[in-house]
């Protein structure tokens, strides 16, 4: 596969109709959301499985703030 560089991305997005350009935006949006959902669904199932066994425990956020900040 060839690499392609970022400016070349957007000089060839430039050769698009306004139409095309904003159904780029569109599609990148979507697909940038989609993919944000999908590494917040790995995280909380990762989380949930070390909560499963026993690698954390719950904590207040009293407690949690006073962990953070010392």
């Amino acid at each position: 596969m060839t690499q392609i560089s970022f400016a070349e991305i957007l000089e060839a997005a430039e050769q698009l109709s306004l139409e095309d350009r904003e159904d780029l935006i569109r599609i990148l949006k979507n697909r940038l959301r989609d993919r944000k959902r999908a590494d917040l669904v790995k995280d909380v199932r990762e989380a949930q499985q070390e909560f499963a066994q026993g690698k954390c425990q719950p904590v207040t956020p009293e407690q949690l703030m006073k962990e953070i900040l010392s």
